[in-house]
Protein backbone atom coordinates (compact mmCIF):
# COMPACT_ATOMS: atom_id res chain seq x y z
CA UNK A 1 0.00 0.00 0.00
CA UNK A 2 1.33 3.45 -0.95
CA UNK A 3 0.24 6.51 0.98
CA UNK A 4 -0.08 10.20 0.17
CA UNK A 5 -0.40 13.00 2.72
CA UNK A 6 -3.25 15.31 1.72
CA UNK A 7 -3.65 18.19 4.16
CA UNK A 8 -3.98 16.54 7.56
CA UNK A 9 -5.46 13.34 6.19
CA UNK A 10 -3.53 10.25 5.14
CA UNK A 11 -5.13 8.49 2.17
CA UNK A 12 -4.23 5.44 0.13
CA UNK A 13 -3.01 6.42 -3.33
CA UNK A 14 -4.21 3.17 -4.89
CA UNK A 15 -6.56 0.69 -3.31
CA UNK A 16 -5.45 -2.95 -3.27
CA UNK A 17 -6.78 -5.08 -6.11
CA UNK A 18 -9.76 -7.13 -5.00
CA UNK A 19 -8.48 -10.56 -4.10
CA UNK A 20 -4.90 -9.36 -4.41
CA UNK A 21 -2.51 -9.61 -7.32
CA UNK A 22 -0.50 -12.81 -7.10
CA UNK A 23 1.66 -14.38 -9.81
CA UNK A 24 -0.85 -17.22 -10.01
CA UNK A 25 -3.74 -14.82 -10.56
CA UNK A 26 -1.79 -13.01 -13.26
CA UNK A 27 -1.15 -16.32 -15.02
CA UNK A 28 -4.82 -17.26 -14.92
CA UNK A 29 -5.81 -13.78 -16.09
CA UNK A 30 -3.68 -14.14 -19.22
CA UNK A 31 -4.84 -17.70 -19.78
CA UNK A 32 -8.32 -16.21 -20.13
CA UNK A 33 -7.54 -12.97 -21.98
CA UNK A 34 -4.47 -13.48 -24.19
CA UNK A 35 -6.53 -14.15 -27.31
CA UNK A 36 -8.40 -10.90 -26.75
CA UNK A 37 -5.17 -8.97 -26.34
CA UNK A 38 -3.77 -10.52 -29.51
CA UNK A 39 -6.88 -9.56 -31.46
CA UNK A 40 -6.25 -5.89 -30.70
CA UNK A 41 -2.54 -5.49 -29.96
CA UNK A 42 -1.01 -8.26 -32.05
CA UNK A 43 2.11 -9.91 -30.65
CA UNK A 44 3.35 -6.71 -28.98
CA UNK A 45 1.08 -6.42 -25.96
CA UNK A 46 2.07 -2.93 -24.84
CA UNK A 47 -0.06 0.18 -24.47
CA UNK A 48 2.70 2.76 -24.93
CA UNK A 49 3.81 2.27 -28.52
CA UNK A 50 4.33 3.93 -31.87
CA UNK A 51 1.95 3.69 -34.83
CA UNK A 52 4.50 1.39 -36.44
CA UNK A 53 5.29 -0.76 -33.42
CA UNK A 54 8.65 -1.81 -34.86
CA UNK A 55 9.83 1.78 -34.46
CA UNK A 56 9.28 1.48 -30.74
CA UNK A 57 10.97 -1.92 -30.55
CA UNK A 58 14.01 -0.47 -32.34
CA UNK A 59 13.98 2.37 -29.84
CA UNK A 60 13.80 -0.13 -26.99
CA UNK A 61 16.88 -1.96 -28.29
CA UNK A 62 18.77 1.32 -28.07
CA UNK A 63 17.37 2.24 -24.65
CA UNK A 64 18.25 -1.15 -23.17
CA UNK A 65 21.66 -0.97 -24.85
CA UNK A 66 21.34 -4.49 -26.24
CA UNK A 67 24.51 -5.76 -27.90
CA UNK A 68 25.60 -8.78 -29.88
CA UNK A 69 26.06 -11.94 -27.84
CA UNK A 70 24.28 -10.75 -24.71
CA UNK A 71 22.13 -13.00 -22.53
CA UNK A 72 18.91 -11.33 -21.40
CA UNK A 73 15.86 -12.26 -19.36
CA UNK A 74 12.42 -11.13 -20.53
CA UNK A 75 10.45 -10.91 -17.28
CA UNK A 76 6.78 -11.16 -18.19
CA UNK A 77 7.26 -11.94 -21.86
CA UNK A 78 3.69 -12.16 -23.15
CA UNK A 79 3.75 -14.24 -26.34
CA UNK A 80 7.40 -13.34 -26.97
CA UNK A 81 6.66 -10.69 -29.58
CA UNK A 82 9.44 -8.36 -28.37
CA UNK A 83 11.76 -11.28 -27.56
CA UNK A 84 11.72 -12.71 -31.09
CA UNK A 85 12.07 -9.21 -32.57
CA UNK A 86 15.13 -8.45 -30.44
CA UNK A 87 16.69 -11.84 -31.23
CA UNK A 88 16.15 -11.29 -34.94
CA UNK A 89 17.67 -7.81 -34.83
CA UNK A 90 20.64 -8.36 -32.48
CA UNK A 91 23.15 -10.99 -33.57
CA UNK A 92 23.58 -13.96 -31.23
CA UNK A 93 21.29 -12.46 -28.59
CA UNK A 94 20.12 -15.13 -26.16
CA UNK A 95 16.69 -14.43 -24.67
CA UNK A 96 15.29 -16.37 -21.71
CA UNK A 97 11.60 -15.50 -21.51
CA UNK A 98 9.32 -16.02 -18.52
CA UNK A 99 5.54 -15.86 -18.14
CA UNK A 100 3.10 -17.24 -15.58
CA UNK A 101 0.58 -18.10 -18.31
CA UNK A 102 0.56 -21.60 -19.82
CA UNK A 103 -1.40 -20.21 -22.77
CA UNK A 104 1.31 -17.64 -23.41
CA UNK A 105 4.03 -20.30 -23.22
CA UNK A 106 2.24 -22.29 -25.92
CA UNK A 107 1.71 -19.27 -28.16
CA UNK A 108 5.29 -18.10 -27.55
CA UNK A 109 6.68 -21.42 -28.71
CA UNK A 110 4.59 -21.21 -31.88
CA UNK A 111 5.91 -17.71 -32.47
CA UNK A 112 9.53 -18.72 -31.81
CA UNK A 113 9.28 -21.75 -34.09
CA UNK A 114 7.61 -19.72 -36.83
CA UNK A 115 10.51 -17.24 -36.77
CA UNK A 116 13.02 -20.14 -36.56
CA UNK A 117 14.64 -18.63 -33.48
CA UNK A 118 14.66 -21.73 -31.27
CA UNK A 119 18.44 -21.39 -30.81
CA UNK A 120 18.11 -17.85 -29.47
CA UNK A 121 14.80 -17.63 -27.61
CA UNK A 122 13.59 -20.04 -24.95
CA UNK A 123 10.40 -19.58 -22.94
CA UNK A 124 9.12 -21.18 -19.78
CA UNK A 125 6.40 -20.76 -17.23
CA UNK A 126 7.74 -19.13 -14.10
CA UNK A 127 7.51 -16.34 -11.57
CA UNK A 128 9.84 -13.40 -12.22
CA UNK A 129 9.92 -12.75 -8.47
CA UNK A 130 11.90 -16.01 -8.20
CA UNK A 131 14.22 -15.96 -11.18
CA UNK A 132 16.92 -17.64 -9.08
CA UNK A 133 14.89 -20.85 -9.25
CA UNK A 134 14.91 -20.73 -13.05
CA UNK A 135 18.38 -19.52 -14.04
CA UNK A 136 21.94 -19.43 -12.66
CA UNK A 137 22.66 -16.36 -10.60
CA UNK A 138 24.69 -13.57 -12.21
CA UNK A 139 24.12 -15.07 -15.67
CA UNK A 140 22.32 -12.21 -17.45
CA UNK A 141 23.50 -8.99 -19.05
CA UNK A 142 19.99 -7.53 -18.95
CA UNK A 143 16.72 -8.19 -17.17
CA UNK A 144 13.83 -6.27 -18.67
CA UNK A 145 10.19 -5.63 -17.84
CA UNK A 146 8.09 -4.28 -20.73
CA UNK A 147 4.82 -3.20 -19.13
CA UNK A 148 4.96 -6.33 -16.99
CA UNK A 149 6.41 -4.81 -13.82
CA UNK A 150 2.97 -3.53 -12.81
CA UNK A 151 1.75 -7.12 -12.47
CA UNK A 152 4.08 -7.56 -9.51
CA UNK A 153 2.53 -7.82 -6.08
CA UNK A 154 5.93 -7.19 -4.49
CA UNK A 155 8.01 -4.63 -6.39
CA UNK A 156 10.94 -4.92 -3.98
CA UNK A 157 11.08 -8.68 -4.48
CA UNK A 158 10.99 -8.22 -8.26
CA UNK A 159 13.90 -5.76 -8.09
CA UNK A 160 15.89 -8.11 -5.87
CA UNK A 161 15.19 -11.02 -8.22
CA UNK A 162 16.58 -9.03 -11.15
CA UNK A 163 19.66 -8.11 -9.11
CA UNK A 164 20.43 -11.77 -8.41
CA UNK A 165 20.32 -12.64 -12.11
CA UNK A 166 22.50 -9.80 -13.36
CA UNK A 167 26.22 -10.07 -13.88
CA UNK A 168 28.26 -7.26 -12.31
CA UNK A 169 27.84 -4.44 -14.81
CA UNK A 170 24.51 -5.84 -16.01
CA UNK A 171 21.43 -3.64 -16.18
CA UNK A 172 17.72 -3.80 -15.41
CA UNK A 173 15.28 -2.00 -17.69
CA UNK A 174 11.74 -1.16 -16.63
CA UNK A 175 9.22 0.44 -18.97
CA UNK A 176 5.84 0.80 -17.36
CA UNK A 177 3.08 3.03 -16.10
CA UNK A 178 3.38 4.84 -12.78
CA UNK A 179 0.72 6.55 -10.75
CA UNK A 180 0.36 10.27 -11.38
CA UNK A 181 0.52 12.63 -8.44
CA UNK A 182 -1.29 15.91 -7.93
CA UNK A 183 -1.26 18.59 -5.25
CA UNK A 184 -4.98 19.03 -5.89
CA UNK A 185 -6.97 16.78 -3.54
CA UNK A 186 -9.95 16.41 -5.90
CA UNK A 187 -7.71 15.50 -8.82
CA UNK A 188 -5.74 13.01 -6.73
CA UNK A 189 -8.95 11.31 -5.68
CA UNK A 190 -9.95 11.00 -9.35
CA UNK A 191 -6.53 9.60 -10.19
CA UNK A 192 -6.80 7.06 -7.39
CA UNK A 193 -10.28 5.98 -8.44
CA UNK A 194 -9.38 5.46 -12.10
CA UNK A 195 -6.13 3.73 -11.18
CA UNK A 196 -8.05 1.33 -8.95
CA UNK A 197 -10.36 0.53 -11.88
CA UNK A 198 -7.35 -0.17 -14.10
CA UNK A 199 -5.82 -2.40 -11.42
CA UNK A 200 -8.99 -4.42 -11.07
CA UNK A 201 -9.56 -4.71 -14.82
CA UNK A 202 -6.03 -5.70 -15.79
CA UNK A 203 -4.92 -7.68 -12.73
CA UNK A 204 -2.41 -4.91 -12.10
CA UNK A 205 -0.89 -2.97 -9.25
CA UNK A 206 0.20 0.34 -10.76
CA UNK A 207 3.63 1.17 -9.40
CA UNK A 208 4.45 4.07 -7.13
CA UNK A 209 7.32 5.92 -8.79
CA UNK A 210 9.11 6.85 -5.56
CA UNK A 211 8.82 3.34 -4.17
CA UNK A 212 10.37 1.75 -7.27
CA UNK A 213 13.26 4.20 -7.40
CA UNK A 214 13.87 3.67 -3.69
CA UNK A 215 13.85 -0.12 -4.11
CA UNK A 216 16.42 0.08 -6.89
CA UNK A 217 18.71 2.41 -4.96
CA UNK A 218 18.46 0.48 -1.70
CA UNK A 219 19.37 -2.74 -3.49
CA UNK A 220 22.51 -1.08 -4.81
CA UNK A 221 21.59 -0.25 -8.40
CA UNK A 222 23.07 2.86 -9.99
CA UNK A 223 20.35 4.74 -11.83
CA UNK A 224 21.49 5.52 -15.36
CA UNK A 225 18.31 7.28 -16.46
CA UNK A 226 14.67 7.81 -15.60
CA UNK A 227 12.63 9.47 -18.34
CA UNK A 228 9.47 9.36 -20.37
CA UNK A 229 10.12 7.24 -23.48
CA UNK A 230 11.75 9.49 -26.05
CA UNK A 231 9.17 9.14 -28.82
CA UNK A 232 8.40 11.81 -31.42
CA UNK A 233 4.80 12.97 -31.10
CA UNK A 234 3.91 12.23 -34.70
CA UNK A 235 4.98 8.60 -34.25
CA UNK A 236 3.19 8.06 -30.94
CA UNK A 237 0.13 5.81 -31.04
CA UNK A 238 -1.70 7.86 -28.35
CA UNK A 239 -3.27 4.83 -26.67
CA UNK A 240 -6.02 4.42 -29.28
CA UNK A 241 -5.34 0.69 -29.37
CA UNK A 242 -5.82 0.56 -25.59
CA UNK A 243 -9.13 2.35 -25.96
CA UNK A 244 -10.14 -0.13 -28.66
CA UNK A 245 -9.40 -2.94 -26.25
CA UNK A 246 -11.48 -1.33 -23.52
CA UNK A 247 -14.39 -0.74 -25.87
CA UNK A 248 -14.32 -4.11 -27.61
CA UNK A 249 -14.01 -6.23 -24.50
CA UNK A 250 -15.48 -3.97 -21.83
CA UNK A 251 -12.34 -4.20 -19.70
CA UNK A 252 -11.67 -0.99 -17.83
CA UNK A 253 -14.03 0.77 -20.24
CA UNK A 254 -14.15 4.56 -20.07
CA UNK A 255 -17.85 5.43 -20.13
CA UNK A 256 -17.32 9.18 -20.45
CA UNK A 257 -14.40 11.56 -20.93
CA UNK A 258 -16.23 14.19 -18.85
CA UNK A 259 -14.08 15.02 -15.83
CA UNK A 260 -11.71 12.19 -16.81
CA UNK A 261 -8.22 12.63 -15.35
CA UNK A 262 -5.38 10.71 -16.97
CA UNK A 263 -4.14 8.64 -14.01
CA UNK A 264 -0.69 7.50 -15.09
CA UNK A 265 2.69 8.55 -16.39
CA UNK A 266 4.87 6.31 -18.53
CA UNK A 267 8.54 6.11 -17.62
CA UNK A 268 11.49 4.02 -18.65
CA UNK A 269 14.21 3.26 -16.14
CA UNK A 270 17.69 1.86 -16.75
CA UNK A 271 19.79 0.93 -13.73
CA UNK A 272 23.14 -0.83 -13.45
CA UNK A 273 24.36 -3.43 -11.02
CA UNK A 274 27.84 -2.05 -10.29
CA UNK A 275 30.80 -4.00 -11.61
CA UNK A 276 32.59 -3.17 -8.34
CA UNK A 277 31.79 -3.19 -4.63
CA UNK A 278 30.23 0.21 -4.10
CA UNK A 279 31.08 0.31 -0.41
CA UNK A 280 34.72 -0.60 -0.89
CA UNK A 281 35.39 1.36 -4.09
CA UNK A 282 33.11 4.39 -3.86
CA UNK A 283 35.56 6.49 -5.84
CA UNK A 284 34.83 4.39 -8.93
CA UNK A 285 31.19 5.48 -8.73
CA UNK A 286 32.20 9.10 -9.12
CA UNK A 287 34.71 8.30 -11.87
CA UNK A 288 32.08 6.45 -13.91
CA UNK A 289 29.25 8.95 -13.65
Amino acid sequence: MVWLLLGRKTKAIVEPVKGGVSPERVGEYYNQTTDKFLAVYGEIIQAFRTKNVEDYLDYTIQSMQLKMGMTVIDAGCGVCGPAVYFADKVSDLQVHAVTMSTVQVEKSNLNINDKKLQNQVQVQQGDYHQLGKLFPKESADRVYFLESFGHSNDKVKAVNSAWEMLKPGGKVYIKDLFLRESNNEWEQEKINKIATQINEAYCYQIADFHGVISALRKRGFLIEFVRPPQVERDKFEHLTISNDFQNLFDIGKIESWDDYVFPIDFYEILAEKPAFNLHEQMHLYFMNR
